[in-house]
């Protein structure tokens, strides 16, 4: 998609005054920014999107346990295994443009490895979990969607609380494939290998404690 952005810009002849303005632009951006890494604190959840501050209303009690459900799990394989490292909604990704607090994210052991104690800022994910409201719908399949394969992030899932659904997409080349959308079945994750869990089990703590039990 990149490339075919870039392609269409340079067949305009006005190019060098639409690249000048988009650089306009993202410097204010980049000045914004810096100014959000000064002023944030732990106490709220807050992204930067496209130039914006994002802070974000406190969660429905079903946001919150499927978070709970879906973490706990993973939490538990991954340190079972000696994977890597487990982030729960606090933990802020910057990429190029954006920062953002996932829901969940996970890091593979030879990026997680080299983290300190103290580190605030982190590297783009290998796995990505999103729990939807209908404040951030739109953002998490948009550009937040967008952005997590951009840079690469090999599997990215959307879980919808409310209709208790998962959406489960894997990076094929450049673009994001969708592999499920149930509520019901196995989802088998790529990026951290041998973890599969009931979709119910993020709905249900019995389903939940099941599945741990299987670990």
């Amino acid at each position: 998609m990149g490339k075919r952005i870039v392609s269409d810009i340079l067949n305009e002849p006005d190019a060098y005054f639409v690249v000048q303005a988009v650089t306009d632009v993202l410097n204010s951006e980049r000045e914004r920014r810096a100014k959000f890494y000064n002023d944030i604190t732990e106490d709220e959840k807050i992204e930067f999107i496209n130039g914006e501050i994002v802070v974000h209303s406190p969660v429905k009690l079903g946001h919150n346990f499927a978070t709970s459900m879906l973490s706990r799990a993973l939490s538990i394989y991954v340190g079972k295994n000696d994977l890597g490292f487990v982030g729960i909604e606090k933990i802020m990704i910057t990429l190029s443009r954006n920062d953002y607090e996932p829901d969940i994210c996970f890091f593979r052991k030879e990026k997680s490895i080299n983290f300190g104690k103290d580190q605030t800022l982190f590297p783009s994910p290998d796995f990505v979990v999103e729990i939807v409201s209908p404040s951030t719908e739109r953002r998490d399949k948009g550009v937040k969607f967008k952005d997590y394969q951009a840079h690469s992030v090999e599997e990215y899932w959307i879980i919808d609380p409310e209709h208790e659904t998962l959406e489960q997409y894997h990076l094929n080349g450049e673009e994001y494939e969708l592999v499920l959308k149930s509520g019901d079945g196995t989802v088998t994750s790529f990026a951290i290998p041998g973890f599969q869990i009931p979709v119910r089990a993020i709905f249900n703590e019995e389903e939940n404690l099941n599945a741990i039990r299987q670990f």
